[in-house]
């Protein structure tokens, strides 16, 4: 069994759980800013910093322990920065992939990149890190997507689309090919974009505007 530990114990957790149900890895420990309760029988689960130093003081095994943050939407830079906390505490990056997913053989994968079951990673795409591609997403040939990117469930991005840092794209959206969205910008659930995106722009709708908040 090799140890791992998730920061994030709410839904995200769940699905991490079920992707590595066979493999080798168990989750020993969990950690959350909110004081909240375990979803698992039997794992413990601590608040914030603090918590993980008082675990890090009691937990006395010699076997490196993995770690995996189990945060999504819009919140990338925060994964991001938890992945590089966790990191420089000495802690092994873990890597997921469910069985059930695709990733073609000369994809790139970053470190922490989290790819969900009946997701597809095709040809020559690259993803950065902490990147997460949920259930049924497809991220086809030659896209390129930045550190902290979430594709939400049954997503499509065609070919040859880049999605640029800490941008979401929600469930169900399509991005049409050799489209750009921009850092930060959010794509709402549905959407289908046949433009390019701004940084820090959020739309929605089919085809996609910018989204607009009602006073």
């Amino acid at each position: 069994m090799i140890p791992l530990i998730c920061w994030g114990a709410t839904g995200q957790a769940k699905v991490l759980r079920e992707a590595i149900a066979d493999s080798a890895h168990e989750i020993v420990a969990l950690f959350d800013n909110r004081s909240i309760a375990s979803p698992f029988a039997g794992v413990p689960i601590y608040q914030g910093v603090t918590g993980l130093e008082h675990w890090q003081r009691e937990y006395r095994r010699e076997t490196p322990v993995c770690a995996c943050v189990a945060i999504g939407g819009n919140q990338g830079r925060e994964r991001l920065d938890l992945q590089h906390m966790l990191q420089d505490r000495g802690f092994v990056t873990l890597t997921i992939a469910h069985p059930r997913a695709f990733v073609a053989r000369d994809a790139i994968v970053g470190a922490g990149a989290q790819i969900m079951a009946l997701a597809a990673v095709c040809a020559s795409a690259r993803l950065g890190e902490a990147v997460l591609v949920n259930t049924s997403a497809s991220v086809d040939h030659d896209c390129v997507l930045g550190n902290g990117v979430h594709i939400g469930p049954g997503a499509t991005l065609a070919g040859e689309v880049t999605v640029e840092e800490f941008a979401f794209v929600g469930a169900g959206a399509v991005v049409l090919p050799r489209l750009r969205i921009g850092a930060g910008a959010i794509v709402g659930a549905g959407a289908i974009v046949t433009r390019d995106v701004a940084p820090g722009e959020t739309v929605t709708g089919t085809p996609a505007r910018t989204h607009r908040p009602t006073r």
